[in-house]
């Protein structure tokens, strides 16, 4: 397994800041996860007043992502990191920004969550949103955790299932679209349950790019947009 050797410092207070820059983007990791896992049960039960808290939450994210973006600048500025500590700063950084629009998503399918609410009935597609949303949680949840033990192996392992929810979200979209077209009625219900997909698509990319910020990181090798098996 790989292991990330940080640069050893005089200062012990230089190790401190990495290790809260770091301690609070999973802080931020375990709040976005909260708002998708809230949103896609809004979607289920068809509970708006729990669509309603992901809406309101979403300003905690944002401040976290600001707060978490000015501690960075900061520390590079004040410390001018270089080779690995460097490259976790930036990873942070980079994480941070995929958190935030994950808690975008998350307010997305919230809404969704409230209209297929006041609309009523479960509507075509569910079954979709919660296989979905079971796998992209998942990806979620791993990558957070590889970047929390520096473990590239298990980034990797996780970035083939971005492919197979890509898959599952081309086959749904058939689907329904099929759906609509015989059921003319239901394209405003199942529209919405598309968007709903959607959103939850892009949440396993941002996991994915998540999983490469931890091969660069730890291995200093940037993997986005290449085709890497190992």
């Amino acid at each position: 397994m790989d292991k990330l050797q940080l640069d050893q410092h005089i200062s012990k207070q230089f190790d401190a800041d990495l290790e809260d820059l770091k301690s609070r983007m999973l802080e931020m990791g375990g709040l976005v996860e909260r708002q998708v896992a809230d949103a896609l049960r809004a979607v289920e039960a068809g509970d708006s007043e729990l669509a309603l808290k992901v809406l309101e939450n979403e300003t905690a994210v944002d401040r976290l992502e600001v707060s978490i973006d000015e501690e960075a600048t900061l520390l590079i500025a004040r410390r001018q990191p270089a080779a690995s500590d460097l490259r976790m700063v930036m990873a942070v950084s980079r994480c941070v920004r995929d958190l935030e629009r994950v808690g975008d998503e998350a307010k997305k399918i919230a809404k969704m969550a409230i209209q297929l609410s006041e609309e009523g009935g479960a509507p075509k597609g569910c079954v979709e949103v919660r296989h979905m949303g079971q796998q992209v949680q998942q990806m979620l949840a791993r990558s957070l955790d590889a970047f929390a033990r520096f473990d590239a192996e298990a980034a990797l392992a996780v970035l083939p299932e971005d492919r197979k929810v890509d898959l599952d979200f081309k086959s749904a979209i058939r689907e329904l679209v099929t759906y609509m077209m015989e059921d003319p009625r239901s394209i405003s219900r199942v529209l919405n349950v598309l968007w709903t997909l959607k959103a939850v698509e892009r949440i396993g990319d941002h996991a994915k790019n998540i999983c490469e910020q931890v091969v660069y990181l730890v291995r200093g090798r940037d993997i986005r947009h290449t085709e890497i098996t190992s």
